[in-house]
């Protein structure tokens, strides 16, 4: 089980300088928002729907934040079971885990929707040319959850197996279900996405968010059956099968799909700012 040695020989944390302790999950953040950028700068330069450093910077904090606390508040409403109520101050308790994809993708949208009103910039623009680079941010995010040992899979007898630390049952090989989103999550959809783009003029306002809504969501919904569900939650409905992680992704999937119609529909061609944008935020 070579995949299982890899796991046992990571640490979670990347680098401890004296109390202060530096996590791969933090890490991965980082970089995910930093790559984000990166290609979302990129994919603005080659549609000429102009975004200046400063623009792209007052997006990014925007949409930082939004993932950060909406993807807290998710977990918090949709896996706490409870245990929140009774302990509100651990909401807060960023460290010991607990963050949810779909609430970080919806605080997304709402951070950097604010973000673009304050710039003047096309906000279903800015949707579709955030949604190309936010996949690397899920592969670099699913990487992290491989170190941290958490949102393992169900127990298999495959040649990449993992047997993780504290998935109880004693010594059982399970699914690296964490590598099966990154590279469907993460990998596959940032490839189909920026291959989409590369097409001038670019396709119509809507659908790359339309894309990757239903994408993520027939990935996710998909990866489930493979995954455990978390602990508190469990298995929905009385059934052996249903998690909140697919009854949340459905969903997406039947609004990427109305989104990509819609867009093709309309014909919307993308635009950058809504007006003239004052001197000193031009290249």
């Amino acid at each position: 089980m070579w995949l299982d040695a890899l796991y046992h020989s990571l640490n979670p944390v990347a680098l401890q300088l004296g109390p202060l302790a530096i996590r791969w999950y933090g890490l991965a953040y980082f970089f995910g928002f930093v790559c984000a950028a990166v290609v979302i700068y990129r994919v603005a330069r080659r549609w000429g729907v102009g975004l200046s450093v400063d623009q792209l910077t007052t997006v990014m904090i925007g949409i930082a934040f939004g993932v950060i606390i909406g993807a807290r508040l998710f977990y918090v409403v949709f896996y706490g079971d409870g245990y929140y109520l009774a302990n509100p101050l651990k909401i807060l308790a960023f460290s010991e885990g607990g963050m949810s994809f779909h609430g970080g993708l919806a605080g997304a949208v709402v951070g950097g929707a604010i973000a673009c009103r304050s710039i003047g910039y096309s906000i279903p623009t800015m949707c579709d040319l955030a949604v190309i680079g936010a996949p690397l941010g899920l592969f670099f995010g699913r990487c992290a959850n491989f170190v941290n040992g958490e949102l393992w899979g169900k127990p298999c007898d495959l040649p990449w197996g993992v047997m993780f630390d504290d998935a109880g049952g004693g010594a059982i090989y399970r699914h690296p279900s964490q590598f099966y989103e990154a590279l469907l999550e993460g990998l596959v959809i940032f490839v189909v996405l920026l291959a989409l783009s590369r097409r001038r003029p670019p396709r119509p306002q809507g659908t790359f968010l339309g894309v990757f809504l239903a994408l993520y969501g027939v990935f996710r919904f998909a990866v489930e059956f493979v995954r455990l569900p978390d602990k508190q939650v469990g298995y929905l409905l009385g059934t052996d099968w249903l998690t909140m992680g697919q009854v949340l992704s459905v969903p997406l999937v039947i609004i990427g799909v109305m989104v990509v119609v819609l867009a093709l529909r309309r014909n919307e061609p993308q635009r950058g700012l809504l007006s003239p944008a004052p001197a000193a935020e031009q290249e």
